[in-house]
């Protein structure tokens, strides 16, 4: 059973992901150490999960094959479908194409 404690009460030790992340760590497998709930009114309690940070470990460094990657990732969310331009921005998925094109449609 996890350790359940207030929002913005949780003992020294424990941190989330963004928090380790900013630490320049990452959680590395361990489990859940608890956990915080933020109370809310009209719907259930905002929870975010705690690691320990002395079990955490240092985060991968990027590597050029995974900068390529998401580059090529990032070029595909610009390139409009449609016209097939790079619009220099990512296409709203709502509207699946560039602006201009959704415009003219």
């Amino acid at each position: 059973m996890l350790s359940v404690h207030r929002w913005r009460l949780a003992p020294d030790g424990l941190a989330t992901r963004r928090q380790l992340r900013a630490m320049g760590l990452r959680p590395g497998g361990q489990d859940v150490a608890a956990e915080v709930q933020r109370p809310r009114r009209r719907r259930g309690p905002l929870v975010a999960y705690l690691y320990r940070v002395d079990l955490a470990k240092p985060v991968r460094p990027m590597t050029s094959r995974k900068w390529g990657a998401l580059a090529l990732a990032m070029l595909a969310r610009r390139t409009c479908p449609v016209c097939q331009v790079d619009a220099g921005y990512c296409i709203p998925r709502s509207l699946g194409m560039c602006v201009t094109c959704a415009d003219s449609h």
